[in-house]
């Protein structure tokens, strides 16, 4: 399924959501002008569990920032920008511009860190904002689950547009991220090049969730 639009208004402007889909759409622009030099980039900027894990030097943990801006084809960058253009507005609304900028980066590396405790001796590159999407869409499982969503479904060989609560969609969504997640039992196989795990993309959601529990009750204004 994709997701077309959400059916749920915000009361500011997603300034930070179109900043960041405009910073991952710049850096995709300047991978595709890099050519040979392109593999290399990726394992300079892309988050290495190995190198993370055993780090000779602490500059190596900017990689786990780095690593959410950069992705591996147009596909993987169209992707990951529909489901941040669609949920993201709702979640920097509810959370205020500052605050979604950190909780949109911490959702990006607790998937990572989660993704390199299972796999601590992977020498591929994590790269994508998936980890990062994922945490948006836990938060917005929890903050509203019954918002209409918009999507696009495969029949056959035609798409249908039809309206589906949020919160069926996006436990469809997770629960086909576990099952190809763990359906091959080998984590170490589970490290695509150039990609993120799918088993990252529950722990991001997870992390999203809690985040923006936290989040939420720290904004809370104290009864006296």
């Amino acid at each position: 399924m994709i997701p077309l639009k959400d059916e749920n208004p915000t009361n500011t402007f997603p300034f930070v959501t179109i900043a960041i889909i405009f910073a991952n759409i710049l850096v995709f622009w300047f991978e595709s002008r890099l050519g040979n030099g392109l593999d290399d980039t990726l394992m300079l900027f892309g988050a290495v569990p190995e190198r993370i894990i055993h780090p000779e030097s602490p500059v190596v943990f900017i990689t786990l920032l780095t690593s959410l801006f950069f992705h591996v084809d147009l596909g993987h960058l169209a992707g990951n920008m529909i489901y941040l253009w669609v949920f993201g507005n709702n979640i920097e609304d509810k959370l205020g511009h500052l605050k979604f900028i950190y909780f949109y980066l911490l959702c990006g590396v607790a998937a990572s860190l989660g993704f390199m405790v299972l796999v601590p001796n992977s020498t591929l590159p994590l790269i994508g904002a998936s980890g990062a999407i994922s945490g948006i869409l836990g938060a917005y499982f929890l903050s509203s689950p019954e918002a209409k969503i918009q999507v696009l479904i495969p029949i056959f060989i035609f798409w249908k547009r039809i309206r589906i609560q949020a919160v069926w969609f996006l436990l469809f969504w997770v629960l086909l991220q576990f099952f190809y997640g763990t359906a091959d039992f080998d984590l170490k196989e589970a490290a695509k090049y150039g990609g993120i795990s799918w088993i990252a993309h529950v722990i991001g959601f997870i992390a999203g969730a809690l985040f923006f529990t936290i989040f939420l009750l720290k904004a809370a204004p104290k009864e006296e």
